[in-house]
């Protein structure tokens, strides 16, 4: 998924739900992070990437090969590169076979699925909800669609689209809209400022 990478600081600056948008707050779910032009959604899951780093839950990412992430600008941003364990798959259905596993191993407290504009069968959503829910864990789909598209599917608990948008010279305001919500009505805003690699601004 192609989206800006670079996140130098997070800081949430919209009081609407702070403890929503949170590993705690995400625990037992599966979760679907959008994004299409400008799109923020690699900041704001690199956001929750460092927040489980600072609680010491460990966390995979699985994505499709080619495609990954420039690590330079997410260390710079405070990830511990050397923890992340990183998983690139050649096609979906072996992300799929590898979040399963790695969910079934209890291991993670974050696993991020980047499948770009793809989907996963419900099936496999459907053992990965359970896995989910056994070990306390978050299951968090990266799609690339715009926000008319529907989410990945009925199991999915919570879906929000990213976009960025410039503030000033130095910084850029990450905001995700709450499309679904199973737990609460949708509508809520999340809202991070992040900076950008250098060029970018």
């Amino acid at each position: 998924m192609a989206a800006l990478a670079a996140v130098r600081k997070w800081r949430e600056i919209q009081p609407g739900a702070p403890s929503e948008w949170s590993l705690a707050g995400l625990s037992g779910r599966l979760v679907e992070l959008s994004g299409a032009e400008d799109s923020a959604a690699l900041t704001i899951a690199f956001g929750l990437v460092r927040q489980a780093q600072l609680l010491g839950e460990p966390a995979v990412w699985i994505g499709l090969e080619p495609e990954s992430f420039f690590p330079p600008d997410v260390a710079e941003g405070g990830v511990d590169i050397e923890a992340l364990a990183v998983v690139r798959l050649p096609t979906l259905r072996a992300v799929a076979r590898a979040a399963d596993q790695l969910a079934r191993s209890g291991a993670f407290g974050l696993l991020v699925l980047d499948v770009g504009p793809g989907s996963l069968p419900t099936a496999a959503q459907s053992r990965l909800l359970g896995l989910a829910g056994k070990h306390g864990s978050t299951i968090l789909f990266l799609t690339d669609k715009p926000e008319r598209s529907p989410s990945l599917g009925s199991l999915v608990s919570l879906r929000g689209q990213a976009r960025r948008n410039q503030s000033d010279k130095d910084e850029f305001l990450c905001e995700l809209k709450i499309l679904k919500d199973k737990r609460r009505a949708p509508g809520w805003t999340h809202v991070e400022v992040c900076g950008g690699p250098a060029g970018l601004h």
